[in-house]
């Protein structure tokens, strides 16, 4: 097998996001912001002097952040576009404010690349709707609102959900679509709706034919 052949492979091994390093100036004060916001503190390791690793993890998230003592080089303040994805953005922004952070009023993009336009998408399109906020050194989040994801974000049958608000979303598409699919059947309760139900959401999540 050529390297060529080898690349068109699907891995076979995950590769799943843990941990973003950002660069802070003062420890503590970090750590009361984050903790402030309500992320949760996994943990506070020091080794003596020279070393230090607090790991926070935002709510719903898989993956979590460091900062500390002798982890980076880069400039405190430094990181940028650190995407937190929300199902609801002005909910997540006022949430945000309450507790401490100084949070952009939303905006939104009419696609990428294109300039911000005040306010939220009107149609509440996914990727479309976004906020802003950075910490006290400057590091800067991005809130952005997602209420569908796109087709193929997920490979082969392996589906995930970034909230509780994205599950139920495709649940209610899947209720929808096998009400039709029960009328296509003379209105008969289809006693195997579980496996319907899961076939759909797999195949919209990989982007392929739904099920009729």
């Amino acid at each position: 097998m050529t390297r060529a052949d080898s690349n068109n492979k699907a891995p076979s091994v995950d590769l799943k996001l843990e941990v973003a390093v950002i660069p802070v100036s003062d420890v503590d004060r970090a750590k009361t912001f984050y903790g402030r916001l309500g992320w949760r503190l996994d943990a506070d390791f020091p080794v003596g002097d020279t070393f230090r690793v607090v790991q926070f993890t935002p709510p719903g998230s898989p993956a979590s952040i460091h900062f500390g003592t002798g982890l980076t080089s880069a400039t405190p303040g430094s990181a940028g576009g650190l995407y937190l994805v929300v199902s609801d953005i002005e909910a997540a922004r006022a949430e945000l404010i309450e507790r401490g952070a100084e949070v952009s009023e939303v905006f939104h993009r009419e696609g990428p690349g294109k300039p911000p336009i005040v306010g939220r998408d009107p149609a509440r399109r996914s990727y479309r709707s976004y906020a802003t906020f950075s910490d006290p050194d400057g590091n800067g989040w991005l809130l952005q609102e997602v209420t569908e994801r796109l087709p193929g974000r997920v490979d082969g049958d392996v589906t995930g959900f970034a909230s509780v608000a994205d599950l139920a979303a495709v649940l209610r598409r899947a209720a929808a679509a096998h009400g039709e699919h029960e009328k296509r059947n003379g209105g008969e309760h289809d006693h195997n709706w579980p496996d319907w139900y899961a076939e759909y959401m797999v195949a919209e999540q990989a982007g392929k034919p739904l099920p009729e």
